[in-house]
Protein backbone atom coordinates (compact mmCIF):
# COMPACT_ATOMS: atom_id res chain seq x y z
CA UNK A 1 0.00 0.00 0.00
CA UNK A 2 2.63 2.47 0.34
CA UNK A 3 4.38 1.95 -3.08
CA UNK A 4 0.62 2.22 -4.45
CA UNK A 5 0.54 6.20 -2.31
CA UNK A 6 4.09 6.71 -3.64
CA UNK A 7 2.99 6.69 -6.87
CA UNK A 8 0.01 8.82 -6.01
CA UNK A 9 2.46 11.11 -4.62
CA UNK A 10 4.16 11.09 -8.34
CA UNK A 11 1.09 11.15 -10.91
CA UNK A 12 -0.80 13.46 -8.81
CA UNK A 13 1.24 16.58 -8.00
CA UNK A 14 -0.54 19.88 -6.63
CA UNK A 15 -2.42 21.19 -9.09
CA UNK A 16 -1.70 24.30 -10.83
CA UNK A 17 -3.05 27.52 -10.61
CA UNK A 18 -5.69 27.89 -13.32
CA UNK A 19 -4.86 30.15 -16.15
CA UNK A 20 -7.09 32.14 -19.02
CA UNK A 21 -8.60 30.31 -21.89
CA UNK A 22 -6.43 29.91 -25.02
CA UNK A 23 -9.15 29.58 -27.56
CA UNK A 24 -9.75 26.33 -29.92
CA UNK A 25 -7.86 23.09 -29.30
CA UNK A 26 -5.35 22.52 -32.12
CA UNK A 27 -3.93 18.85 -32.92
CA UNK A 28 -0.28 20.02 -31.89
CA UNK A 29 0.52 21.85 -28.54
CA UNK A 30 1.90 25.54 -28.64
CA UNK A 31 4.58 25.58 -25.89
CA UNK A 32 2.56 28.93 -25.01
CA UNK A 33 -0.51 26.88 -24.17
CA UNK A 34 -1.43 26.57 -21.18
CA UNK A 35 -2.91 23.01 -21.52
CA UNK A 36 -1.69 20.13 -22.95
CA UNK A 37 -5.80 19.26 -23.77
CA UNK A 38 -5.75 19.52 -27.55
CA UNK A 39 -9.87 18.37 -27.78
CA UNK A 40 -12.45 17.71 -25.38
CA UNK A 41 -15.60 17.13 -26.14
CA UNK A 42 -19.00 15.06 -24.92
CA UNK A 43 -20.77 12.75 -27.34
CA UNK A 44 -24.43 11.64 -26.58
CA UNK A 45 -26.16 9.14 -29.76
CA UNK A 46 -22.67 9.19 -31.66
CA UNK A 47 -23.27 13.18 -32.28
CA UNK A 48 -20.96 15.64 -30.43
CA UNK A 49 -22.64 18.46 -28.00
CA UNK A 50 -21.62 21.37 -29.42
CA UNK A 51 -21.11 24.28 -26.68
CA UNK A 52 -20.42 27.74 -26.87
CA UNK A 53 -16.03 27.60 -25.78
CA UNK A 54 -14.20 24.37 -25.29
CA UNK A 55 -14.91 22.85 -22.33
CA UNK A 56 -11.92 21.54 -19.59
CA UNK A 57 -12.26 17.61 -18.82
CA UNK A 58 -14.42 18.12 -15.72
CA UNK A 59 -17.13 20.09 -16.98
CA UNK A 60 -17.47 17.81 -19.64
CA UNK A 61 -17.28 15.07 -17.32
CA UNK A 62 -20.40 16.76 -14.87
CA UNK A 63 -22.01 16.76 -18.41
CA UNK A 64 -22.13 13.64 -18.97
CA UNK A 65 -22.62 11.89 -15.54
CA UNK A 66 -25.79 14.85 -15.81
CA UNK A 67 -26.82 13.81 -18.92
CA UNK A 68 -25.35 10.70 -20.31
CA UNK A 69 -23.07 10.17 -23.26
CA UNK A 70 -19.08 9.64 -23.11
CA UNK A 71 -16.87 12.12 -23.34
CA UNK A 72 -13.38 11.95 -25.46
CA UNK A 73 -10.53 13.59 -24.78
CA UNK A 74 -7.04 13.96 -26.78
CA UNK A 75 -3.91 14.85 -24.86
CA UNK A 76 -0.18 15.77 -26.37
CA UNK A 77 2.29 14.89 -24.55
CA UNK A 78 1.29 16.11 -21.10
CA UNK A 79 3.12 16.58 -18.34
CA UNK A 80 2.31 14.98 -15.00
CA UNK A 81 0.68 18.12 -13.21
CA UNK A 82 -1.18 18.61 -16.69
CA UNK A 83 -2.38 14.90 -16.55
CA UNK A 84 -2.51 15.25 -12.51
CA UNK A 85 -6.47 16.81 -12.49
CA UNK A 86 -7.75 14.53 -15.37
CA UNK A 87 -6.56 11.31 -13.68
CA UNK A 88 -8.03 12.41 -10.41
CA UNK A 89 -11.73 13.04 -12.20
CA UNK A 90 -11.32 9.71 -14.00
CA UNK A 91 -9.44 7.42 -11.00
CA UNK A 92 -7.34 6.65 -13.80
CA UNK A 93 -4.98 3.71 -11.90
CA UNK A 94 -1.54 5.74 -10.84
CA UNK A 95 0.40 2.98 -12.79
CA UNK A 96 -1.31 3.50 -15.78
CA UNK A 97 -1.24 7.01 -15.63
CA UNK A 98 2.78 7.12 -14.56
CA UNK A 99 3.38 5.18 -18.19
CA UNK A 100 0.79 7.71 -19.94
CA UNK A 101 2.87 10.76 -18.65
CA UNK A 102 6.57 8.87 -19.27
CA UNK A 103 6.12 7.04 -22.51
CA UNK A 104 8.46 4.78 -24.28
CA UNK A 105 6.22 1.92 -23.32
CA UNK A 106 5.66 -1.17 -25.28
CA UNK A 107 2.56 -1.81 -27.20
CA UNK A 108 0.12 -3.53 -24.53
CA UNK A 109 -3.29 -4.08 -23.52
CA UNK A 110 -3.93 -4.01 -19.24
CA UNK A 111 -7.15 -3.87 -17.37
CA UNK A 112 -7.14 -2.11 -14.60
CA UNK A 113 -10.79 -2.12 -12.52
CA UNK A 114 -13.14 0.32 -14.36
CA UNK A 115 -10.83 0.80 -17.42
CA UNK A 116 -8.42 -0.60 -19.91
CA UNK A 117 -5.01 1.46 -21.04
CA UNK A 118 -4.05 0.19 -24.35
CA UNK A 119 -0.84 1.47 -25.74
CA UNK A 120 -0.03 1.88 -29.71
CA UNK A 121 3.43 2.67 -31.15
CA UNK A 122 2.34 4.67 -34.92
CA UNK A 123 4.79 4.12 -37.15
CA UNK A 124 5.43 7.35 -40.34
CA UNK A 125 7.69 6.54 -43.11
CA UNK A 126 9.91 8.85 -44.05
CA UNK A 127 10.54 9.58 -47.47
CA UNK A 128 13.93 10.10 -48.78
CA UNK A 129 15.67 10.41 -52.35
CA UNK A 130 18.15 7.65 -51.72
CA UNK A 131 18.71 5.43 -48.98
CA UNK A 132 22.20 6.45 -47.15
CA UNK A 133 23.96 5.03 -44.11
CA UNK A 134 22.06 7.68 -42.06
CA UNK A 135 18.62 7.65 -43.62
CA UNK A 136 15.72 7.71 -41.12
CA UNK A 137 13.41 5.04 -42.54
CA UNK A 138 10.46 4.97 -40.29
CA UNK A 139 9.44 7.52 -37.49
CA UNK A 140 7.40 6.23 -33.98
CA UNK A 141 5.24 8.06 -31.85
CA UNK A 142 3.11 6.69 -29.10
CA UNK A 143 -0.78 6.85 -28.77
CA UNK A 144 -1.89 5.60 -25.32
CA UNK A 145 -6.05 4.80 -24.69
CA UNK A 146 -7.37 4.95 -21.33
CA UNK A 147 -11.20 3.04 -21.65
CA UNK A 148 -14.05 3.56 -19.43
CA UNK A 149 -17.65 2.82 -19.54
CA UNK A 150 -18.39 7.14 -20.25
CA UNK A 151 -14.89 7.76 -20.86
CA UNK A 152 -12.28 7.44 -23.43
CA UNK A 153 -8.59 9.62 -23.11
CA UNK A 154 -6.00 9.61 -25.24
CA UNK A 155 -2.94 10.66 -25.07
CA UNK A 156 -0.26 10.99 -27.73
CA UNK A 157 3.03 11.21 -27.98
CA UNK A 158 5.48 12.14 -30.80
CA UNK A 159 5.03 14.54 -33.73
CA UNK A 160 2.81 11.62 -35.81
CA UNK A 161 -0.23 10.06 -35.03
CA UNK A 162 -2.53 12.90 -35.26
CA UNK A 163 -6.24 11.97 -34.44
CA UNK A 164 -8.01 14.93 -35.66
CA UNK A 165 -8.92 13.49 -39.24
CA UNK A 166 -10.15 9.82 -37.27
CA UNK A 167 -12.15 12.16 -34.76
CA UNK A 168 -14.03 13.83 -37.62
CA UNK A 169 -14.21 10.61 -39.78
CA UNK A 170 -15.85 9.09 -36.79
CA UNK A 171 -18.12 12.22 -36.30
CA UNK A 172 -19.59 11.62 -39.39
CA UNK A 173 -20.99 8.14 -38.69
CA UNK A 174 -23.21 8.74 -35.31
CA UNK A 175 -24.59 5.38 -35.63
CA UNK A 176 -21.14 3.99 -35.10
CA UNK A 177 -20.05 6.68 -32.73
CA UNK A 178 -23.25 5.91 -30.78
CA UNK A 179 -21.43 2.70 -29.60
CA UNK A 180 -19.32 4.30 -27.21
CA UNK A 181 -15.90 4.48 -26.27
CA UNK A 182 -15.27 0.72 -27.41
CA UNK A 183 -16.43 2.21 -30.92
CA UNK A 184 -13.25 4.83 -30.99
CA UNK A 185 -10.47 2.18 -29.16
CA UNK A 186 -11.16 -0.07 -32.17
CA UNK A 187 -11.04 2.88 -34.59
CA UNK A 188 -7.70 3.92 -33.05
CA UNK A 189 -6.54 0.85 -33.33
CA UNK A 190 -7.83 0.19 -37.13
CA UNK A 191 -6.19 3.62 -37.97
CA UNK A 192 -2.53 2.62 -36.68
CA UNK A 193 -2.44 -0.37 -38.02
CA UNK A 194 -3.20 0.78 -41.64
CA UNK A 195 -0.58 2.86 -40.82
CA UNK A 196 1.68 0.41 -40.51
CA UNK A 197 0.13 -1.27 -43.62
CA UNK A 198 1.52 1.75 -45.84
CA UNK A 199 4.76 1.51 -44.47
CA UNK A 200 5.38 -2.12 -45.07
CA UNK A 201 4.15 -1.38 -48.35
CA UNK A 202 6.91 1.55 -48.45
CA UNK A 203 9.78 -0.46 -46.69
CA UNK A 204 9.02 -3.32 -49.19
CA UNK A 205 10.32 -1.08 -52.25
CA UNK A 206 13.40 -0.36 -50.50
CA UNK A 207 14.14 -3.67 -49.58
CA UNK A 208 14.04 -4.95 -53.06
CA UNK A 209 16.44 -1.74 -54.16
CA UNK A 210 19.16 -2.95 -52.14
CA UNK A 211 18.18 -6.24 -52.84
CA UNK A 212 18.13 -5.60 -56.99
CA UNK A 213 22.12 -3.95 -56.29
CA UNK A 214 23.33 -6.79 -54.33
CA UNK A 215 22.40 -10.05 -56.18
CA UNK A 216 21.33 -8.10 -59.71
CA UNK A 217 25.04 -7.60 -62.54
CA UNK A 218 25.35 -4.57 -64.05
CA UNK A 219 22.95 -1.37 -62.96
CA UNK A 220 26.28 0.50 -62.10
CA UNK A 221 27.05 -1.37 -59.11
CA UNK A 222 31.04 -2.02 -58.19
CA UNK A 223 32.66 -4.92 -57.77
CA UNK A 224 32.50 -4.89 -54.38
CA UNK A 225 28.86 -4.61 -54.20
CA UNK A 226 26.58 -2.29 -52.16
CA UNK A 227 27.60 -0.15 -49.22
CA UNK A 228 27.21 -2.79 -45.61
CA UNK A 229 26.31 0.68 -43.76
CA UNK A 230 22.95 1.45 -45.92
CA UNK A 231 22.07 -2.45 -45.65
CA UNK A 232 22.54 -2.47 -41.57
CA UNK A 233 20.45 0.91 -41.79
CA UNK A 234 17.82 -0.19 -42.91
CA UNK A 235 17.87 -3.58 -41.18
CA UNK A 236 17.97 -1.24 -37.86
CA UNK A 237 14.95 0.59 -39.22
CA UNK A 238 13.05 -2.81 -39.86
CA UNK A 239 13.97 -3.98 -36.17
CA UNK A 240 11.96 -0.11 -35.19
CA UNK A 241 9.43 -1.38 -37.20
CA UNK A 242 9.18 -4.83 -35.60
CA UNK A 243 9.18 -3.15 -32.19
CA UNK A 244 5.74 -1.55 -32.77
CA UNK A 245 4.34 -4.53 -34.74
CA UNK A 246 4.95 -7.58 -32.74
CA UNK A 247 3.89 -6.74 -28.92
CA UNK A 248 0.91 -5.38 -30.54
CA UNK A 249 -1.00 -8.78 -32.01
CA UNK A 250 -1.40 -10.01 -28.74
CA UNK A 251 -3.97 -7.53 -27.36
CA UNK A 252 -5.82 -7.35 -30.38
CA UNK A 253 -6.59 -11.36 -30.38
CA UNK A 254 -7.50 -10.61 -26.63
CA UNK A 255 -9.79 -7.48 -27.66
CA UNK A 256 -11.13 -10.05 -30.33
CA UNK A 257 -11.74 -12.94 -28.77
CA UNK A 258 -12.38 -12.47 -25.10
CA UNK A 259 -15.47 -10.88 -23.78
CA UNK A 260 -14.68 -7.48 -22.23
CA UNK A 261 -17.11 -5.43 -19.84
CA UNK A 262 -15.64 -2.42 -21.75
CA UNK A 263 -16.51 -3.73 -25.06
CA UNK A 264 -19.44 -3.74 -26.65
CA UNK A 265 -20.00 -7.04 -28.29
CA UNK A 266 -21.37 -5.71 -31.51
CA UNK A 267 -17.60 -3.63 -31.58
CA UNK A 268 -16.09 -6.66 -30.65
CA UNK A 269 -16.02 -8.40 -33.86
CA UNK A 270 -14.17 -6.19 -35.94
CA UNK A 271 -11.33 -6.52 -33.65
CA UNK A 272 -10.40 -9.94 -35.49
CA UNK A 273 -10.22 -8.10 -38.90
CA UNK A 274 -7.46 -5.73 -37.05
CA UNK A 275 -5.56 -8.41 -35.44
CA UNK A 276 -5.59 -10.15 -39.10
CA UNK A 277 -4.50 -7.01 -40.27
CA UNK A 278 -1.88 -6.82 -38.27
CA UNK A 279 -0.71 -10.61 -38.02
CA UNK A 280 0.03 -10.06 -42.13
CA UNK A 281 2.33 -6.83 -41.39
CA UNK A 282 4.21 -9.03 -38.53
CA UNK A 283 4.70 -11.75 -41.61
CA UNK A 284 6.15 -9.26 -43.56
CA UNK A 285 8.25 -7.36 -41.51
CA UNK A 286 9.78 -10.83 -40.18
CA UNK A 287 10.61 -11.81 -43.88
CA UNK A 288 11.95 -8.01 -43.91
CA UNK A 289 14.46 -8.95 -41.34
CA UNK A 290 15.29 -12.22 -42.84
CA UNK A 291 15.73 -11.24 -46.16
CA UNK A 292 17.93 -8.36 -44.81
CA UNK A 293 20.21 -10.77 -43.04
CA UNK A 294 20.79 -12.76 -46.18
CA UNK A 295 20.86 -9.88 -48.09
CA UNK A 296 23.61 -8.20 -45.37
CA UNK A 297 25.63 -11.77 -45.49
CA UNK A 298 25.79 -11.65 -49.21
CA UNK A 299 27.14 -8.09 -49.69
CA UNK A 300 30.09 -9.35 -46.97
CA UNK A 301 30.36 -12.27 -48.77
CA UNK A 302 31.20 -10.17 -52.23
CA UNK A 303 33.41 -7.94 -49.93
CA UNK A 304 35.23 -11.04 -49.02
CA UNK A 305 35.78 -12.74 -52.49
CA UNK A 306 36.58 -9.29 -54.05
CA UNK A 307 39.54 -8.96 -51.59
CA UNK A 308 40.32 -12.77 -52.37
CA UNK A 309 40.76 -11.35 -56.06
CA UNK A 310 42.39 -8.12 -55.03
CA UNK A 311 45.33 -10.55 -53.61
CA UNK A 312 45.64 -13.03 -56.07
CA UNK A 313 46.22 -9.85 -58.54
CA UNK A 314 48.88 -8.95 -55.86
CA UNK A 315 50.53 -12.43 -55.47
CA UNK A 316 50.43 -12.79 -59.59
CA UNK A 317 52.00 -9.60 -60.47
CA UNK A 318 54.52 -10.21 -57.51
CA UNK A 319 55.92 -13.23 -59.22
CA UNK A 320 55.74 -11.61 -62.29
CA UNK A 321 57.85 -8.98 -60.82
CA UNK A 322 60.39 -11.05 -58.79
CA UNK A 323 61.87 -12.72 -62.32
CA UNK A 324 63.98 -9.21 -63.17
CA UNK A 325 63.98 -8.66 -59.47
CA UNK A 326 66.14 -12.12 -59.04
CA UNK A 327 68.35 -11.34 -62.27
CA UNK A 328 69.28 -7.70 -61.71
CA UNK A 329 69.81 -8.57 -58.01
CA UNK A 330 72.80 -11.55 -59.50
CA UNK A 331 74.05 -9.48 -61.87
CA UNK A 332 74.32 -6.46 -59.56
CA UNK A 333 76.59 -8.14 -57.44
CA UNK A 334 80.50 -6.99 -57.31
CA UNK A 335 82.32 -10.46 -58.81
CA UNK A 336 85.42 -9.49 -60.89
CA UNK A 337 85.00 -12.98 -62.54
CA UNK A 338 81.54 -13.17 -63.69
CA UNK A 339 80.28 -15.18 -66.47
CA UNK A 340 79.37 -12.96 -69.49
CA UNK A 341 80.46 -10.17 -68.07
CA UNK A 342 82.09 -8.89 -70.72
CA UNK A 343 80.49 -10.73 -73.44
CA UNK A 344 78.81 -8.66 -76.10
CA UNK A 345 75.54 -10.15 -76.72
CA UNK A 346 75.18 -10.50 -72.69
CA UNK A 347 72.71 -7.74 -71.86
CA UNK A 348 70.29 -8.35 -74.54
CA UNK A 349 70.44 -12.37 -74.31
CA UNK A 350 69.46 -11.66 -69.89
CA UNK A 351 67.10 -9.31 -70.86
CA UNK A 352 65.42 -11.23 -74.10
CA UNK A 353 65.58 -14.29 -71.67
CA UNK A 354 63.89 -12.03 -68.41
CA UNK A 355 60.97 -10.92 -70.70
CA UNK A 356 60.37 -14.79 -72.24
CA UNK A 357 60.02 -15.68 -68.64
CA UNK A 358 57.76 -13.07 -67.54
CA UNK A 359 55.42 -13.22 -70.24
CA UNK A 360 55.04 -16.85 -69.95
CA UNK A 361 54.05 -16.48 -66.46
CA UNK A 362 51.39 -13.54 -67.04
CA UNK A 363 50.38 -16.02 -69.99
CA UNK A 364 49.90 -18.69 -67.30
CA UNK A 365 48.20 -17.05 -64.79
CA UNK A 366 45.85 -15.36 -67.07
CA UNK A 367 44.88 -18.95 -68.20
CA UNK A 368 44.29 -19.96 -64.29
CA UNK A 369 41.90 -16.58 -63.81
CA UNK A 370 44.70 -14.86 -61.70
CA UNK A 371 44.91 -11.76 -63.79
Amino acid sequence: MSMIRDLRAVVRPSRPAPRKDTGAYDTTRDPATASAVVDCAVYRDGTRIETPKPLTPQEAMRQVRRDGGFVWIGLHEPTEAEFAGIATEFGLHPLAVEDAVQAHQRPKLERYDDSLFTVFKTVHYVDHDQLTANSEVVETGEVMCFTGRDFFITVRHGGQGSLRALRHRLQDDPELLAKGPSAVLHAIADHVVDGYIAVASALQDDVDEVETEVFSPGRGRTPRGTDAGRIYQLKREVMEFKRAVSPLLRPMQLLSERPMRLIDPDIQKYFRDVADHLARVQEQVIAFDELLNSILQANLAQASVAQNEDMRKITAWAAIIAVPTMVCGVYGMNFKYMPELHWRYGYPVIMSITVAICLGIHRTLKRNGWL
